[in-house]
């Protein structure tokens, strides 16, 4: 009895979809900043019947955001996070 094997000799492998792991972008921007920034420019633009400041503002947020999801998709999840938790570490 003291030559038992264990049943599973390799580790457990599962195959993950790919849409499970990637975020969810709109435009190529996360998709939650990029419905605000459209609400806020279109906004703008509609209520307060400032077409070339909406447009302006959509623009730039949009494009700002599409950068920063190049360099690190989950960044607005990481900001959420960095302004939730008290920084305990002050310089």
């Amino acid at each position: 009895m003291a030559d038992r094997q264990p049943l599973v000799t390799a580790p457990l492998a599962a195959a993950v979809h790919r849409a499970l792991s990637e975020p969810i972008l709109l435009g190529g921007a996360p998709r939650s900043l990029a419905i605000a920034n459209a609400t806020l420019a279109s906004a703008i633009g509609l209520g307060l019947r400032l077409w070339l400041a909406g447009a302006v503002l959509l623009i730039l947020g949009h494009t700002a955001s599409v950068w920063a999801a190049r360099h690190d998709p989950q960044f607005v999840e990481v900001t959420r996070r960095h302004l939730r938790l008290p920084g305990y570490f002050r310089v």
